[in-house]
């Protein structure tokens, strides 16, 4: 079996991995250094940095022995890790713009379990990545004629499908729907605070004296500066909204997803390139969400949990099916990718009208709070909180009318939320957990809340429960779904 290495300049890329954290000390020593010979100690941790890479490149090697993939490390102190194909969930190909440069790639392989990836390897030829991407698919199965000798001659995969691929003006209305522009903001005052802590305070009061000047000196009423709120508001949110499309741009610029087999393939970026591949059956849960901007654009975006490495879930894991799509395309992928849950045909059954006060009733000590505090600070102000429990009330009310759940043979599905929507659902045989829960509250109201547990998901994604069914409701339901699970083998 022939071992190969990684790619021969791996030792630069994996050199300005280490010396990342190193970068601003480095800068500073050398733009404010005084020519003092003690400054350039540091020069020798970097010597030292560079050294271990070069040394990491010579001794690293990886190949494929049947349905395994050996990597070998070291050479006075050797290690040899064999990861079974099986073991592998998750492919991740990551090329930065110095990646694409060279012609390289990252490659991290994934399981669903533990910190750390099973394999990292940086960097390998981009046809090498590719070729160990799709040895993974097919489990590593090398031809039966003819030389085997090159473990990377992999055989014909099926043809991939293209399922959802995004063009420019969509992934301009996925930076509209996603705000992330505060994600640009908070990372710029985060950088500036590093300068000085008062630097951004001064820059507000300065320019609060600017505006108050100027507005004071020209005689302005309490008409003209509520106008010049709102122009201030509305300038905001507009710069907010440019950030989040340049942000989705880079990030989902040739957004594609593919399907080879039973294999889902996403590709996006524009400078930097992500390409993470994962197994149907591994997905675990889905969650349609639609906000307000999606229902004012009619787009909703869908998204999946994945068992991968809780390190790497963010970032490199198979998470979003269709970042942004009509309810029309949603609906068909969900379709295609689960044709025997009846997703269409789902029989909702709303929760208790009446327990709308149950949602509502949260809100009231911390507004209650709030009332006094503010009430205590600035006299009668405080009273503005009151009408907030009449709005929460509102809201209760709407969340409680829409609040249902559905259940078939394949498939079990909540869904909520007002103003912005959600649909959260997964296969009862990717279930990992059933559990009947009674707080204080529901063994007075005689009702009970069903929890259903899956692997993957993220504290972000909305909970799989069932809330504020009758007890006996959820007693027949819990004993349905726990039965059911019981009949059929664990799937990952």
């Amino acid at each position: 079996m022939a071992e190969r290495r990684l790619h021969p300049m791996s030792w630069l890329f994996v050199l300005l991995a280490q010396l990342r954290q190193f970068v601003v000390p480095l800068v500073a020593l050398l733009v404010f250094g005084r020519g003092d010979r003690n400054e350039l100690w540091p020069l020798i941790g970097v010597g030292v940095l560079a050294l271990s890479s070069v040394w990491q490149y010579f001794t690293f090697r990886y190949g494929v022995a049947g349905d395994a993939l050996l990597v070998r490390k070291g050479l006075l102190e050797r290690s040899l890790r064999v990861i079974p194909f099986a073991r592998i969930h998750n492919v991740a190909l990551q090329q930065s713009l110095l990646h694409r440069v060279f012609g390289v790639a990252e490659v991290r392989l994934e399981s669903a379990g533990g910190k750390k990836p099973e394999a990292e390897m940086r960097v390998l030829t981009l046809a090498d990545a590719l070729a160990l991407e799709q040895l993974v698919r097919h489990r590593g199965q090398v031809p039966a004629a003819g030389n085997t000798g090159d473990i990377m001659v992999a055989h014909a995969a099926p043809e991939a499908t293209t399922l959802l691929q995004l063009p420019l003006d969509e992934v301009l209305r996925h930076g509209l729907v996603s705000n992330r522009g505060l994600i640009v903001v908070g990372a710029g005052v985060a950088g500036l605070s590093q300068f000085s802590p008062r630097l951004l305070p001064n820059l507000f009061e300065r320019w609060g004296e600017v505006v108050f000047g100027y507005a004071g000196s020209h005689d302005f009423g309490v008409p003209e500066y509520a106008l010049a709120a709102a122009s201030l508001a509305a300038l905001a949110v507009g710069v907010l909204r440019v950030l989040s499309m340049l942000l989705s741009l880079l990030q989902y610029y040739g957004f594609t997803l593919r399907e080879s087999g039973r294999r889902l393939t996403v590709e996006r970026g524009l400078l930097a390139r992500w390409r993470t591949s994962a197994s149907r059956r591994r997905i675990q849960a889905w969650t349609l969400h639609e906000g307000v901007m999606h229902r004012l654009l009619r787009r909703r975006s869908l998204h999946v949990d994945t068992a991968v490495a809780e390190d790497q879930q963010q970032q490199r894991a198979l998470r979003e099916v269709a970042p942004i799509a009509t309810p029309e395309t949603c609906d068909r992928l969900i379709t295609h990718l689960l044709p025997n849950a009846d997703w269409a045909g789902q029989a909702w059954q709303p929760i208790p009208a009446r327990s709308w006060w149950r949602l509502w009733l949260p809100s009231v000590p911390w507004v209650a709070l709030v009332g006094v505090v503010v009430g205590w600070r600035f006299g009668a102000w405080g009273l503005l909180a009151l009408p907030w429990l009449g709005w929460s009330a509102i809201a209760a009310r709407q969340h409680a009318r829409r609040a249902a759940y559905a259940v078939n043979d394949q498939l079990v599905a909540v869904r909520g939320g007002w103003w912005s929507r959600w649909w959260r659902f997964a296969e009862i045989d990717k279930l990992q957990a059933v559990s009947l829960r009674l707080s204080p509250l529901d063994r007075r109201c005689g009702t009970a809340t069903l929890w259903l547990d899956t692997a993957g998901a993220t504290p972000m994604a909305p909970p799989l429960r069932i809330r504020f069914l009758p007890e006996a409701e959820a007693r027949a339901l819990h004993e349905t779904l726990t039965v059911t699970l019981a009949r059929r083998p664990l799937r990952w």
